[in-house]
């Protein structure tokens, strides 16, 4: 495995099954009947030419599989670049507008919920449960 700087290497990302050539057939000939009605609808003299290319992918997702194979690699590598890309901006963002504001409001109000702050004047840190929890005995055989 290559040594990167970054979270995660993609060179492992070989092996994982990829979604059929005739499944990319299907989706990419929707996608583009979908992109000509939008352009009748508006209108527009492309629409035909959506429609064909509409019509290739879904003659090659039936009949002939073999052309849609090198995009549907392309297609599985881009969703790998993107996937290593958005996730990290993601949680990042999620982080920062969520975990992180919610702590610091924690800290300026003084919670501390996991008790981690240092008393000097503690004896022990142990808490005591009032009342108290199950027999040690109970504890030896769960299932």
């Amino acid at each position: 495995m290559a040594i990167s700087n970054f979270h995660e290497d993609l060179a492992r990302h070989g092996d994982e099954p990829r979604a059929s050539e005739r499944n990319l057939g299907v989706t990419f000939a929707v996608v583009l009947a979908l992109i000509a009605v939008l352009k009748f609808y508006r209108g527009q003299g492309t629409a035909l030419y959506w429609l064909a290319a509409a019509a290739a992918f879904l003659a090659c997702a039936y009949f002939w599989t073999a052309p849609l194979r090198p995009l549907n690699v392309i297609w599985h590598r881009l969703g790998l670049v993107l996937f290593a890309v958005v996730s990290p901006i993601v949680m990042g963002v999620v982080f920062y507008t969520t975990v992180a504001p919610i702590g610091l409001l924690m800290r300026r109000f003084g919670k501390d919920p996991l008790r981690l702050k240092f008393d000097p004047a503690a004896r022990s840190y142990w808490i005591e449960r009032d009342p108290p929890g199950p027999a040690g005995s109970q504890m030896k055989n769960q299932f």
